[in-house]
């Protein structure tokens, strides 16, 4: 048996926060059925940005130059990218683990833009002790170095610290960095997420 968990490591999207209809959908009324070849390409070109290398939207705004949309890059993004609609019950175990004394912590692949929307807008900042932003860190999940940087920010072991995520990949490199991690997202119901945290000794009740 190693020390307790006293952190629990967040993932933003599809465990505390949602896009309503999801991005496919959100970008449908501007390029129709060519939303989702649109969405890959720029979610491809956008990957420097989550490292911190570059300004994303003069990117999109290319892109959405190529696929002849001609509404203003700032206007799609501000509909679709800054579109979230906050998981309630999430963030209430989030206030549950930080009033019975754990850590709590952000960690998420964002680029600038969109990372100050959730820190200044959706009042992450004032929520979580520390936020690891990859753009920020100068990584994106799920390399190994994201959760070490993580690790190094909160100040903690990362066998202290257990890293909840959606993506099985992310998972994957937080465990090869030290964390513990699980697998989960808000699709799966709360009661499961309390179950993985007290099969790790947490106390969110």
């Amino acid at each position: 048996m190693g020390d307790p968990i006293r952190h629990v490591l967040f993932d933003a999207d599809g465990v505390l926060q949602d896009l309503p209809g999801g991005w496919y959908a959100a970008m449908e009324p501007y390029l129709g059925d060519r939303a989702k070849d649109f969405l890959h390409e720029t979610w491809s070109d956008e990957l420097p940005m989550l490292a911190g290398r570059g300004d994303y939207l003069p990117v999109l705004a290319a892109s959405l130059e190529k696929y002849g949309v001609s509404t203003p890059a700032t206007e799609v993004y501000d509909a679709v990218w800054k579109n979230i609609v906050l998981i309630e019950e999430s963030l209430g175990i989030v206030r549950t683990l930080k009033r019975n004394g754990y850590g709590v912590h952000l960690g998420t692949n964002q680029e600038c833009y969109r990372g100050a929307h959730m820190r200044e807008v959706l009042g992450y900042d004032d929520l979580f002790d520390v936020s690891c932003y990859s753009y920020d860190l100068g990584v994106a999940k799920p390399d190994p170095a994201f959760f070490t940087r993580a690790a190094e920010r909160i100040g903690a072991e990362v066998d202290s610290i257990l890293f909840i995520d959606d993506m099985a990949k992310n998972i994957t490199g937080a465990r090869t960095a030290g964390l513990h991690a699980e697998q989960w997202d808000f699709t799966q119901g709360h009661p499961t997420l309390h179950t993985l945290l007290t099969k790790h000794g947490i106390t969110a009740a």
